[in-house]
């Protein structure tokens, strides 16, 4: 996996995190330091759930290994597809409201957005060694923990993020990835 491709991926991941920590800074009296330890939170979950898929689809590769690419890429293409059919949809907002800033709500949170991670990291560990899963987890918790201070510096400025494109763009960038998995094993 390429650096450019690791980085979409983290992009993608992080849509739902962008959002989350924009409308929890513009809902809440938010703090600097509730703010950094919200994205600290948020990428560690962002890391750790794409590393325990990633090690789930290491083990299980000698079992399926002969249809490693076809998972990983219905895995990518489930999300993205998923993710375009949300933005499509243009649901209107869940009305929820964080008015408790506390380390538990933030690992909610963390975990809430970090689902998606876990099916990705599967297709992450049937496709890559472990070598390259490690960096890009890693990557994926670094453009988190950023993504999230962004969207805290939004919310904190009453800036809208634009959650319908946001999710369109990340479903189709997902849905790629995965086609160029599937495009790699059968070319």
């Amino acid at each position: 996996m390429s650096f450019i491709e690791a980085l979409l991926l983290s992009l993608a991941l992080c849509v739902d995190t962008l959002v989350v920590s924009a409308a929890t800074a513009l809902r809440s009296k938010m703090r600097r330091r509730h703010g950094v330890l919200m994205a600290l939170i948020l990428g560690f979950c962002q890391f750790a759930f794409p590393l325990a898929g990633a090690i789930i689809g290491d083990v299980s590769r000698a079992f399926i290994e002969a249809v490693d690419h076809w998972v990983a890429f219905g895995l990518l293409a489930f999300i993205g597809g998923k993710m375009i059919v949300e933005g499509i949809r243009n649901e209107d907002e869940k009305e929820s409201r964080y008015h408790s800033l506390t380390v538990g709500t933030f690992f909610l949170l963390g975990v809430a957005t970090s689902i998606d991670g876990l099916a990705v990291g599967i297709g992450l560990g049937l496709d890559n060694p472990m070598t390259t899963v490690m960096w890009v987890v890693g990557l994926i918790g670094a453009v988190t923990v950023t993504v999230s201070l962004v969207g805290i510096y939004l919310g904190k400025r009453n800036i809208p993020i634009p959650e319908r494109t946001a999710n369109i763009i990340a479903g189709v960038v997902l849905f790629g990835l995965g086609v160029k998995i599937l495009l790699e094993h059968l070319l």
